[in-house]
């Protein structure tokens, strides 16, 4: 008889089936487990996706300072659900290529919320990809209307938008009494839209500020002769760039160079100190900008200015703001909603009203389609290598 096939052999065999059972389910349980561990960290996690490198560094830069300073101020205060906050950060180098992919990679961190969006043309790429993955969204720089396209009620802006912008923007420009208008944009999201609104109140108004014409350049080029041929085109005593800062520093070069004396306006991506660099006192003067409050010229943010100082041993610049109202944001929403699931935060920061938070930047809540009620802009000024408060622009 094979012995295999005998009644104790039998016998034993069942026994090493059921012990063999046992131990693979000791094993699927031990698992389970630990996959449930590995998806309740014992932090929780923010994404900062922002440029830090390119020539939209400066900006990228000064928000990840604010970050760092709230996630301190948060933790310094217990953290949150008892854990502390950890931030994930991710180069997209204003580039809407590589922030698809370093969203990708971000939403694969087991983030809660995401906090980034320095320059629109990056930020609008990833909307998709957050949605997908069920994270919210608070931008503390992006305004862009192209942000608000898709409807998502994901998504929260903290600067505004660009129509609104625009809109401020023409006001403080018929208070400067010019009146031939050139409009100039370099064709990517945030400074078209803007461009395109500001046209739009211009001509819905109908006057006394008069359109002479729009034009387009090129992001990234050395010079721009052709601004200043359009400018003597039409004859326009006041131009209106809402392109950013490197290109906005070498069209201003340009035009002074080439002898043209009138009031150029920027819009609030190109109103940065790292102008300050580029041009020299002659090429600033009758140089404006719009832009969302700065710290040094808000009483209410007086002591936050100096703990910035303090900490990086300069002045916080334009966002920085909005950059640490989106961290103590997101924060006091997953405390509010008591879990870091993904939708009932997104639902809490939805609710969100002044009683729960008080901002820097503006009131602590958000219309249906996400934005902040009356944001307030400020009109500066370049004098003596410095911006000067000329009035806000409400």
């Amino acid at each position: 008889m094979d012995i295999l096939h005998g009644p104790r052999a039998r016998r034993r065999l069942g026994r090493m089936v059921a012990l063999l059972a046992t131990l693979l389910l000791g094993g699927v349980a031990a698992c389970g487990q630990q996959e449930k561990a590995d998806t309740t960290p014992d932090v929780v996690r923010f994404g900062a996706l922002v440029p830090l490198t390119g020539d939209n560094a400066p900006t990228g830069q000064r928000l990840l300072e604010a970050f760092q300073i709230a996630v301190k101020d948060v933790n310094d205060a217990g953290g949150v659900l008892g854990r502390k906050v950890e931030l994930v950060v991710g180069d997209d180098a204003c580039d809407p290529g590589t922030a698809v992919v370093k969203a990708n990679e971000m939403a694969g961190r087991d983030i809660t919320v995401s906090v980034g969006g320095g320059c629109s043309v990056a930020a609008v790429p990833t909307l998709k990809v957050f949605r997908t993955a069920g994270i919210p969204m608070i931008i503390p720089a992006a305004n862009s209307t192209d942000l608000l396209a898709p409807g998502y009620d994901s998504v929260f802006l903290l600067a505004g938008t660009t129509t609104l912008e625009a809109d401020r923007a023409v006001d403080a420009m018929e208070k400067l009494g010019r009146q031939r208008l050139l409009v100039i944009d370099d064709g990517t999201s945030f400074p078209q839209t803007v461009a395109a609104a500001a046209v739009a109140s211009v001509q819905k108004r109908g006057g006394p500020l008069e359109l002479a014409g729009q034009m387009k350049i090129s992001q990234g080029a050395t010079s721009y002769p052709r601004v200043l041929d359009k400018i003597n085109e039409v004859q326009a005593d006041l131009v209106f760039f809402t392109g950013y800062y490197p290109e906005a520093g070498r069209m201003i070069r340009d035009l002074r160079d080439g002898g043209y004396q009138g009031t150029i306006m920027l819009s609030d991506a190109g109103t940065d100190p790292t102008l300050f660099d580029v041009l020299d006192a002659k090429q600033s003067e009758n140089v404006y900008g719009i832009t969302l409050p700065l710290a040094q010229f808000d009483p209410k943010a007086k002591e936050w200015a100096a703990k910035y100082r303090a900490s990086y041993g300069h002045e916080p610049g334009p966002f920085t703001m909005q950059g640490y109202d989106a961290v103590r944001l997101a924060a006091n929403a997953v405390a509010r909603a008591g879990t870091t699931d993904h939708e009932a935060v997104r639902k809490a920061i939805a609710d969100t009203k002044p009683a729960d938070i008080d901002l820097l930047s503006g009131p602590a809540e958000f219309t249906p389609n996400g934005t902040q009620p009356h944001p307030t802009f400020i009109l500066l000024q370049i004098k003596n290598d410095a911006f000067v408060l000329v009035s806000e622009v409400n």
